[in-house]
């Protein structure tokens, strides 16, 4: 069977997948950050994998979001679970749940997300971030007042990474929800709103 017939075979959601074990030298600088830990390369980035260059792109932009950030892990995790919620990526809400809870955000935070406003569990600086996070998602812009609460507790390198991780994640959304990546519909980590519950 040709390559291309392989990865036919091998297809989730609108593309084919690239193998894991795949000896493309354009891919092997992100396939080898799991193949070497023994983990399975994530299907995303065998489904991204089909442009090399695109997917080292979006992995020089989100791995240094998720480890190189000063801001506080938590809080950017927090940012990246609201964005799934607003655009209805459970694949992205699924990728990231256990991360956010070992990064300190209480699952009951995470199944009450959408009460952020009203939930009491939340401090100010969660409620500043996720009206950011909200406003961008939403708006397309943050406003005045959210900006200036954020812009008096943060530094401006770490509003930077704050804005990027919003919308870097709003992107990753729409990705995920074109190429149609699939999901565990009876995952309990899934809010009722993609559960059909």
């Amino acid at each position: 069977m040709g390559e291309a017939a392989s990865r036919a075979a091998d297809a989730v959601g609108r593309l084919p997948l690239v193998p894991s074990d795949s000896d493309d030298v354009a891919l092997a600088a992100v396939f080898d950050v799991f193949r070497t830990r023994g983990r399975e390369v994530p299907t995303l980035y065998r489904s991204l994998g089909n442009a090399p260059a695109m997917l080292q792109g979006w992995v020089d932009l989100a791995w240094p979001l998720r480890n190189d950030a000063r801001t506080p892990r938590r809080l950017r995790e927090l940012i990246i679970m609201r964005v799934a919620q607003l655009t209805g990526a459970a694949y992205e809400w699924l990728a990231h749940f256990d991360v956010a809870v070992a990064q300190g955000v209480p699952e009951a935070t995470l199944e009450q997300l959408t009460s952020w406003r009203t939930n009491a569990d939340l401090d100010d600086v969660e409620r500043e971030v996720l009206a950011m996070t909200d406003e961008l998602t939403i708006d397309l812009e943050v406003g005045d007042a959210t900006w200036a609460a954020l812009a008096e507790r943060y530094e401006p390198g770490e509003l930077v990474e704050l804005v990027l991780t919003a919308a870097f994640y709003s992107c990753v959304s729409r990705v995920l929800r074109t190429l149609r990546l699939p999901v565990d519909p009876t995952d309990l980590r899934l809010g009722p709103e993609w559960r059909g519950s």
